[in-house]
């Protein structure tokens, strides 16, 4: 099967369902809020809600250069089953979670264990297709990420009609299920040839992973990936975190509501968004080299607009509207940031690159997740999502004016 020249496709299937779960086990718990506050008192409190989130994506940024080295150096198949057997035990046994520190501690784990999937993903499928495929085949992967983050939306209105201790307990299983059926189907292909135990200690090979560390950190090119990827990020995870919240504020409207509004308009947007930007991209790569940087341009120009109808639109037109425009640029964006990193990085530090690119980014998503909290106990929240366009502009002016890539694809 790992011969047949439908493979590669077939690896981006599977992993479509890990990208799917990966995120709807993440965000469902960002709708599930008002049905929780019942049984969890701290809950109330946005500021301790915030806390909530922002503990997972602490340690998901910290743990993610940490799963990057490590998926360039060990087999990524069992990498990824036991990343997600782990986070999907962790969603089950927060459906048994009685008190807030309870919750806190399973978020923290399940902060660990999803953290070893997107480098280790995203770099198995990018050795299993070339330029030509590349943007589209993770695009295709992408959309699972934003179907994920959609089924995510329904939490609220599943706890409504069942419980939250439930939603966690089925979805959890539904996860520990399907990491079997990865080990008799998921295959591992090495875009480099890693050195074999009896040539060289694991010491050894992990020094050598952080040589590389040494390496990328020494590339101005990758600095300018680095702050492309955590620009976006500090809209992208306000989006994901509180635009629920936002929209109920908004529009007055039911979190049971609000919750699905937010985050299917969001995923089904980015799902067409990553779709258009892969194929633009992997089109207009092959005639410019900058095909891929220019279509991630697109993509967040598209997001500036979509901040301000989000953060001053008072209208269900308006912030509708934005919501959609954002989640359109933010999947064209996002769907050319492993590409691009193939054009600067060998796929020997590929994994560890974006393990960095996780780490900045989500650490920013992490402070404006907690800062947001604030925001939204102090009545500010509109206002500074609208704010968070400034650094957006900064991001597309460093990409366009400093990175060059001279390949297609960076072989060593």
């Amino acid at each position: 099967m790992k011969n047949s020249k439908y493979y590669p496709w077939f690896v981006v299937i599977l992993l479509w369902f890990v990208a799917l779960l990966n995120y709807l086990d993440r965000q469902m718990l960002s709708t599930m809020k008002p049905s929780m506050m019942a049984d969890i008192n701290e809950l109330v409190s946005a500021e301790n809600f915030g806390r909530l989130m922002a503990v997972f994506l602490w340690i998901y940024a910290f743990m993610s250069p940490v799963s990057g080295i490590i998926a360039d150096r060990v087999n990524r198949k069992w990498l990824i089953v036991g990343s997600l057997f782990v986070w999907s035990g962790v969603t089950l046994m927060m459906g048994y979670a009685e008190t807030y520190n309870e919750l806190y501690w399973l978020r923290a784990i399940m902060g660990v264990s999803e953290a070893f999937y997107i480098p280790a993903g995203l770099s198995l499928i990018a050795d299993y297709h070339d330029g030509k495929t590349r943007s589209i085949a993770i695009g295709i992967h992408t959309t699972g990420i934003y179907l994920g983050q959609a089924f995510g939306g329904f939490g609220a209105t599943i706890a409504d009609n069942f419980s939250w201790q439930s939603t966690f307990h089925g979805f959890g299983l539904l996860g520990v299920i399907y990491s079997f059926v990865l080990i008799f189907f998921l295959k591992e292909k090495k875009g480099y040839n890693t050195t074999t135990a009896k040539q060289s200690s694991l010491l050894k090979e992990f020094s050598s992973s952080f040589k590389g560390v040494g390496m990328l950190l020494g590339n101005i090119s990758f600095w300018v990936i680095l702050f492309y990827f955590s620009a976006p990020s500090l809209p992208g995870w306000a989006t994901k975190n509180w635009l629920p919240t936002l929209l109920s504020e908004t529009l007055h409207l039911e979190m049971a509501e609000a919750g699905p509004l937010a985050t299917i308009t969001m995923a089904m947007a980015s799902f067409v968004g990553v779709l258009i930007g892969g194929v633009l991209s992997d089109k207009w790569v092959q005639k410019n080299l900058k095909g891929r940087i220019y279509t991630g341009v697109i993509g967040l120009s598209l997001t500036i607009p979509a901040l301000l109808l989000l953060g001053y639109g008072h209208s269900f037109a308006m912030v509708l509207g934005g919501a959609l425009c954002f989640g359109l640029g933010f999947g064209i964006f996002d769907v050319n940031n492993m590409p691009i990193l193939c054009q600067f990085v060998s796929p020997r530090y590929r994994a560890t690159g974006y393990g960095l690119m996780n780490l900045v980014g989500i650490s920013s998503g992490a402070v404006i997740t907690n800062f947001l909290g604030k925001s939204a106990d102090a009545g500010s929240l509109n206002s500074d999502f609208a704010y968070l366009g400034v650094v957006v502009i900064v991001a597309i002016i460093l990409q366009l004016v400093v990175l060059k890539p001279k390949t297609m694809n960076m072989i060593e």
